[in-house]
């Protein structure tokens, strides 16, 4: 009987122990399955947060799109949108903001031929550059200012250059070309420029050379290289073309050197040839 009892006892600790043993296992399992859980609901909860972090920025992005002014699609060229190009109306004259003068001083000696002039050289300068020209008499100035008609803003310039051209002594028609041509220019210079040592009568002598006889010199070098000379005492004055002038400058030079005029003239008459094959 005593065996009997002792048997039960142990069979009813083994179950006991048993059950024990179950309900540890299933806990166990219970919370590995409920930590699997809590990790995959942050996951879902990090991605949903991503998500709607996105969304908010595409949201954001697009209410500036539409606050920019977008220029309207008018074409498709090869699958690409072709924006529509601004229109601007034609500027059909340049006027000048603001007034801008010139003033040319007058030689005495050119005074009277400006006078005798003066009715040609207002039309040109009034009419075809529209420009203001005046002459003070008491300064002996001729003052030249833009007007709100005035189109051309070299305009200005080449009235002063035309001026000046006149001043130096060339005549009106051959002034004039430097409004017409863009390429003709005027150049100045001194004798004793080119050789300082000239002093007394032999400054005469170099201008005679210069002159020749009744202009014969002076009217050669013109014709050969398609300029205009003024000798004014002992200062010469060219007009022309930047090559033509540098051509004739060097001729100038070796007479006042005292180069014989006759090589000079050869070697004109060569640079003539080299511009009649050239055209």
């Amino acid at each position: 009987m005593e065996g009997e009892q002792q048997t039960y006892a142990q069979k009813a600790a083994a179950g006991a122990a048993a059950k024990k043993q179950k309900d540890i296992s299933s806990g166990v399992a219970t919370t590995t399955v409920t930590a699997k859980s809590l990790i995959n609901t942050v996951k879902t909860n990090k991605v949903k947060t991503n998500t709607t972090l996105k969304e908010a920025k595409s949201i954001n992005k697009k209410r500036k799109s539409d606050q920019m002014d977008i220029e309207p699609v008018i074409a498709h060229n090869g699958g690409e949108d072709i924006a529509e190009a601004p229109v601007f109306p034609a500027d059909k004259t340049r006027k000048l903001h603001h007034r801008e003068e010139r003033k040319v001083v007058i030689p005495q000696h050119r005074v009277t031929p400006l006078k005798t002039n003066w009715l040609k050289i207002t039309e040109t300068i009034v009419k075809n550059l529209h420009l203001d020209i005046r002459y003070d008499p008491k300064l002996k100035q001729v003052f030249i200012r833009t007007t709100d008609k005035t189109e051309d803003t070299s305009s200005l310039q080449k009235a002063a250059d035309f001026i000046q051209a006149f001043a130096y002594g060339f005549e009106v028609d051959d002034a004039m070309a430097l409004l017409r041509l863009h390429d003709l220019y005027v150049e100045t210079f001194d004798i004793k420029d080119v050789k300082g040592t000239l002093a007394g009568d032999h400054v005469g002598r170099a201008i005679g050379r210069l002159a020749g006889k009744g202009g014969k010199t002076r009217f050669t070098l013109e014709n050969a290289t398609k300029t205009r000379i003024i000798l004014a005492d002992s200062r010469v004055h060219i007009l022309g073309a930047f090559a033509n002038i540098a051509a004739v400058r060097r001729a100038i030079c070796n007479l006042i050197l005292g180069s014989p005029p006759s090589k000079v003239f050869g070697n004109l008459k060569a640079y003539a040839d080299r511009i009649c094959d050239r055209i």
